[in-house]
């Protein structure tokens, strides 16, 4: 049976986050100054001294959770993955793992991508709201519906677990479409305290510098599967793999699905790297059998 590795996106991120790291570890220390070298500013300083508020701003966020993530992974001594998969930035670590992108380069893009999506946030106000216990095919049924009604911007987002999709979309069309999703049975349609509409047509705007970032970008033979968000299954090819990253911003996290597909190509221990427990909680929902872990 094979191992799975899986790494977090924004929303995972906490106050001092990797200070323990940083003062326990000389190879943690040295990434982390390589980081602020590469970014040009102290991140290590916002993530250990910072507010939550400080650390919800994108572009700290994802280079945040980013590094946390690959120095949680390099302390793993025996890590190495059969698979590995990451929920939205996560794809990000995931491929520092596997070997497709050096951690400069992955942190380079990852910033690129913060910036982006900050900016096309400011374009369209927007948001994002989690659905709880209604059927994936009836929340898409309602986004749908909401959409050529109103003419307002409401998809699926984060298909997280059986029974918890996130929709993303214009304040508009997420307060419709919540007081509908309420009505046909959803526990809790509860809009997120998030600064724009990841995932969805409004990150549009983003995909142009992402792209020709990622395509000026050595990317490198991977040595195991990504199981990529926007396919939901295993990806070796270099192409591909950029392609899937960009679509990923204006495409829906297939968390679920991909769990699954590397259920079905014989995955049956998932390690989370970086912080939070988020993740393991999530395979638990997708399937009870699974065996799973983590390092922060």
């Amino acid at each position: 049976m094979k191992h799975a590795y899986i790494f977090p996106g924004q929303g995972s991120q906490f106050p001092g986050m990797g200070k323990e790291h940083y003062e326990n570890s000389a190879f943690a220390k040295k990434l982390f100054e390589q980081a602020n070298e590469v970014l040009g500013f102290r991140i290590s300083d916002v993530m250990f001294n910072g507010t939550e508020e400080d650390l919800k701003q994108t572009n700290v966020t994802q280079p945040a959770v980013f590094l946390h993530s690959i120095i949680a992974y390099r302390s793993i001594e025996s890590a190495s993955p059969d698979m590995v998969a990451g929920h939205s930035l996560g794809e990000f670590s995931a491929l520092v793992a596997n070997g497709t992108l050096s951690f400069d380069d992955a942190l380079s893009l990852v910033s690129i991508r913060a910036k982006a999506m900050q900016k096309a946030c400011e374009m369209n106000p927007s948001t994002m709201a989690a659905v709880l216990a209604l059927a994936d095919d009836k929340v898409e049924a309602i986004c749908t519906e909401v959409q050529n009604e109103t003419g307002e911007i409401v998809v699926p987002a984060n298909y997280n677990c059986p029974g918890q999709l996130v929709i993303s979309g214009s304040i508009k069309g997420i307060e419709i479409a919540c007081e509908r999703m309420k009505a046909a049975g959803a526990k809790r349609a509860l809009v997120l305290p998030v600064g724009g509409a990841f995932h969805s047509p409004l990150m549009a705007p983003a995909k142009e510098e992402l792209a020709a970032a990622i395509e000026a970008t050595k990317f490198h033979t991977p040595t195991c599967a990504v199981y990529q968000n926007v396919v939901a299954k295993a990806v070796m090819d270099k192409e591909e793999i950029k392609q899937n990253l960009v679509d990923q911003l204006t495409g829906a996290v297939r968390w679920t699905q991909s769990i699954q597909s590397m259920i079905a190509d014989g995955a049956s221990t998932f390690t989370e790297a970086g912080p939070g427990k988020v993740l393991q909680g999530l395979v638990l929902k997708i399937d009870k059998t699974m065996q799973t872990g983590g390092v922060s």
